[in-house]
């Protein structure tokens, strides 16, 4: 891109142009302006350069110099929101008569004007800094244009409609074929959906396999942040070739193609009967995972993907435990232990200290890190597995779904009464809201208790080996839903071997 931006090599410099001009009254120096609106899959700015190409070729028939190449590689100009930087340098340097350099500017060369403007903004802003110095010259695919002549200002005016009444034509008729293909069940993606090979319809097993297991970790408590570092280390990247980031893998766990359904703007496409749509392509998990992975999502920090307020520890049991160290005035220090890292001669990583501070801590408490983690862990997998065996998780049925059947059937038959002329607009639209409430409230009542029943299911019943196989966010979790803390007591000056006698859990009650 380096070479189509900026000053063309070899130009000789701003004195030596001056000097030419002085020579030859009739050379002009000339800009030249590329754009192109979407720079296709390789991103290779082939768009441009063609572009470029084209323009020195036609400078060179008109003996014209090309003293610097404005490029706006894939991006709009129709829409307002997309900010063209080059587009807005060529209009400051038009209005100031030369480039940053300091070479004059005789004229604008581009492929056509739509390249140059989309908006009468654009074009009266263009238009205005163009005609700031006389005698200027503009070459485009119609040959020679006059931007001084009367009515010039109308004429482009016009064509500037026209192009806009185009653009939205083609961007109506590509978004109606767009959402016709997803009520059909066609795959609409433009890459690559990972997970699916690049028909978009068959599996590619590893991925798929890969993006099941975060679904369900997710549902089970783990974050984002966990699943991004675990595909990365897997060897997995983007359909692009990058590495994946937060908001990649957030994106693809929204999207509720894992489950064979398709989302536009947010909603799901619907049939005639108010059934989500099923895609050609192959699900990875059920429509019930979707809906509670999405549940457990949205209860989470959109920038972090983590439970609010809380942060992602590097060891299992820190604020966890809490120090049982008895102080001299005969209180119980109670402070929450933090994990610290063993120095490299112990044959443990880490251990659990009682830091103290100026308002709390003692420093009277120390425990190894490795054996407590593994005794704690013994004792909630006990404790899982006596709640198991107690009693089975059940979650009551809805009962809801010929509700949300009544409804959606209600808001059709006043559709169809409506549009067969046998209600007017304001009876129509002032019964419409509260059926659509009643719709939009059944069915997050749905998403939830499918989230539930999902999350029951999900259960694995051998409890020993779904814990081990957690992430540390999960088990910390799990600890914590049977654990209010664990009260660690000191054994003493010096060295002991470790003794589990002086870790206390406190159990919550089912209550």
């Amino acid at each position: 891109m380096g070479k189509l931006r900026g000053a063309p090599e070899g130009l000789p410099s701003v004195e030596e142009v001056k000097t030419m001009l002085a020579a030859d009254p009739n050379l002009k120096c000339v800009v030249c302006y590329a754009r192109i609106s979407f720079d296709g899959r390789a991103k290779d700015a082939h768009g441009v350069e063609d572009q470029h190409r084209e323009m020195a070729n036609n400078a060179r028939k008109f003996g014209w110099l090309i003293v610097y190449r404005y490029t706006d590689n894939d991006k709009s100009a129709s829409k307002e929101e997309v900010i063209r930087d080059d587009f807005e340098q060529l209009v400051r340097d038009l209005a100031e008569g030369h480039t940053l350099e300091g070479y004059p500017i005789h004229g604008v060369m581009a492929v056509n004007d739509d390249r140059l403007y989309r908006r009468p903004g654009d074009w009266e802003r263009y238009l205005r800094a163009f005609t700031t110095r006389e005698g200027r010259v503009y070459h485009d695919s119609n040959g020679l244009q006059d931007l001084y002549a009367e009515g010039f200002e109308i004429k482009g005016l016009v064509g500037v409609a026209m192009s806009l009444a185009e653009t939205r034509k083609k961007q109506r008729r590509s978004r109606n074929s767009h959402r016709n293909r997803a009520i059909r069940g066609k795959s609409v993606s433009a890459w690559r959906p990972f997970g699916w090979e690049d028909d978009k319809i068959t599996l590619r097993p590893a991925e798929a396999m890969a993006l099941k297991k975060a679904i369900r970790d997710v549902i089970a408590g783990a974050s984002i942040g966990e699943i991004t570092r675990q595909w990365n280390e897997a060897g997995f990247i983007t359909s692009r070739g990058n590495a994946f980031q937060h908001q990649t893998v957030k994106q693809i766990l929204l999207n509720p193609r894992s489950c064979g359904y398709r989302e536009i703007k947010g909603e799901l496409v619907r049939d005639g009967d108010d059934q989500p749509v099923v895609g050609e392509w192959e699900a990875i998990v059920t429509p019930k995972e979707w809906f509670a992975v999405v549940a457990a999502m949205r209860d989470r920090s959109p920038s972090s993907g983590i439970p609010k307020g809380k942060l992602v520890h590097k060891y299992l049991l820190t604020g966890i435990l809490r120090c049982g160290n008895t102080l001299e005035d005969g209180t119980i220090c109670n402070n929450k232990m933090i994990g610290v890292r063993s120095n490299s001669w112990q044959k443990y990583d880490h251990g659990y200290a009682c830091k103290k501070t100026a308002s709390s801590g003692c420093w009277g408490t120390f425990k190894r890190g490795d054996k407590t983690d593994a005794h704690i862990e013994a004792l909630v997998i006990a404790k899982l597995e006596a709640q198991a065996a107690s009693r089975a998780a059940s979650v009551p049925e809805w009962g809801q779904e010929e509700a949300l059947t009544r409804a959606a059937q209600s808001r059709k038959e006043l559709e169809r009464r409506w549009h067969e002329g046998e209600i007017d607009d304001e009876t129509f639209f002032r019964n419409l809201p509260p059926i659509e409430n009643r719709i939009k409230q059944l069915r997050d009542e749905q998403a939830k208790y499918l989230a539930k029943k999902a999350a029951s299911e999900a259960a694995d019943t051998d409890i020993v080996k779904s814990f081990k196989t957690r992430t540390l966010t999960q088990k910390r979790e799990i600890i914590k839903s049977v654990l209010h803390t664990v009260v660690a007591r000191s054994g003493g000056k010096g060295r002991k071997p470790f003794d589990p006698d002086l870790l206390t859990p406190v159990w919550r009650t089912d209550e």
